[in-house]
């Protein structure tokens, strides 16, 4: 059996696409080269890989065996050639990594910011989702490791974690808010206006269910950006939640007020993040990936960014 990595990579795009026409475009070939490609693929595994009686080509038995294994060998053959040219001290290589939406509001950005100063030739590409996403994603070696909260991973043998410093949450709101001028508020008076915030990290919501004292608690507004988050707050009476590892105050210029909650207290852990890198046990990173994964942790250990350093 003869294969090669070509036409693993057009099958990849066909399983992807569903489509015979939009597969080849993404591969940038003629629909007719494409498809003689998946069919010489067929004809050296002896069998056929979609079925073709389906509008949606989904992938045969066989085809799925195939998609598996074909990932895998294109993602190692990408790394492969990655790491030589890293290596043959090009610093040219192509990183792909991901990040929660959390981690991507502040510090993440700005560890590529230096990352591309150090390193102008290499390629950065880094993706926005959550941890449940990001780590099917890191497990089918689509990327060497994510930022992100790292409680589901901490005690599981198949990944390898690396905390970063806990930061604390926030209730925010915008000047002008009638509570903005208050030394504290309670949670009564904190729960009367609409809340705009994420629930994702299991400790933010304790800390509304233990406010709220409803165990289905839910926001008026839910959404993973931060960004997007403040700036319905910014135009609003809603309350925010706003980590002290985002960029977020940064750009509201003094628009934004922390708000202090009577029935919190201040060394609350659930109050803190619990982000980390996460990567796989025993896969080696390449050296481009481990310049990241340093710039990271030294710029959380800067002090350079984060809520603490801004007086609002």
């Amino acid at each position: 059996m003869h294969i090669d990595l070509r036409q693993l990579r057009h099958f990849i795009a066909l399983a992807e696409q569903r489509s015979f026409v939009a597969g080849a475009q993404t591969v940038n070939l003629s629909q007719s080269a494409f498809s003689r490609s998946i069919q010489a693929l067929e004809h050296s595994v002896g069998c056929p890989l979609v079925d073709r009686g389906r509008k949606d080509l989904a992938p045969t038995k066989q085809g799925q065996v195939l998609l598996e294994h074909a990932r895998r060998l294109v993602s190692g053959a990408r790394q492969m050639a990655n790491e030589i040219s890293q290596f043959n001290g090009l610093e040219a290589g192509e990183l792909q990594f991901g990040c929660g939406p959390a981690p991507a509001s502040g510090l993440v950005p700005r560890a590529i910011g230096r990352f591309i100063g150090r390193y102008p030739k290499a390629r950065v590409q880094f993706q926005v989702d959550d941890w449940q996403s990001l780590s099917k994603r890191l497990l089918s070696e689509e990327f060497e490791f994510f930022v992100a909260d790292t409680r589901q991973f901490e005690a599981d043998p198949a990944y390898v974690t690396q905390r970063l410093r806990p930061r604390k949450w926030y209730f925010c709101c915008r000047t002008g808010h009638p509570l903005a001028n208050r030394g504290s508020v309670s949670a009564a008076e904190l729960l009367s206006y609409p809340q705009a915030i994420t629930i994702r990290p299991p400790n933010l919501r304790k800390v509304l269910v233990q406010l709220s004292g409803r165990p289905d608690y839910a926001p008026n507004v839910e959404c993973e950006s931060p960004f997007s988050l403040m700036s319905v707050v910014l135009s609003s009476d809603a309350i925010g939640i706003c980590g002290a590892y985002s960029d977020v105050f940064l750009y509201a210029s003094g628009n934004l007020v922390r708000l202090q909650v009577d029935e919190l207290a201040e060394e609350q852990d659930a109050l803190y993040t619990r982000y980390g890198i996460v990567s796989r046990a025993g896969v080696r990173l390449s050296p481009l990936a481990q310049a990241m994964i340093e710039h990271i942790k030294e710029l959380d250990n800067s002090d350079v960014c984060g809520l603490e350093n801004f007086a609002i």
